[in-house]
């Protein structure tokens, strides 16, 4: 009867381990196709009229700023100004938000690390870790 239980046990962990390993295999395998597409990663605003153009990349970074002619006939440094802080500031987020749709598709659903791109929370990033920890202390 023991030895029924054990094997069952067994054979529960080695699904389970099967299916976790394939999880990271499946992470693994995609980690170079994930690290392509965020170097490729562009993403593009526009002010609301149309005069400022920013490009960022998957970090937000600031790739490019476009500014149209046109804009220099309004000679108000102040507005211009505050047009490409909005319009770099509406990249940026963009940009970060795109990361973190490619990022989750690549990630288990649920991950800590996803909600963590999303949020920029450590405390959820660690609270599985933490959780781990606490249950081994018992």
């Amino acid at each position: 009867m023991v030895e029924s239980a054990d094997r069952d046990a067994n054979r529960a962990l080695r699904a389970r381990f099967d299916e976790v390993y394939g999880q990271y295999q499946r992470l693994r395998s995609g980690l170079d196709e994930l690290q392509g597409k965020l170097a490729e990663l562009r993403v593009t605003e526009r002010s609301d009229d149309g005069q400022v153009t920013v490009v960022a990349g998957a970090r937000g970074e600031l790739i490019s700023v476009e500014v149209a002619p046109s804009i220099f006939h309004d000679r108000d440094a102040k507005a211009l100004s505050r047009k490409i802080t909005t319009t770099v500031l509406r990249a940026s987020a963009a940009a970060v938000a795109a990361t973190q749709e490619l990022v989750a598709g690549y990630l288990p659903p649920g991950s800590p690390s996803v909600e963590f791109l999303r949020t920029n929370d450590f405390g959820t990033l660690l609270g599985r870790a933490d959780a781990v920890l606490s249950r081994g202390g018992e």
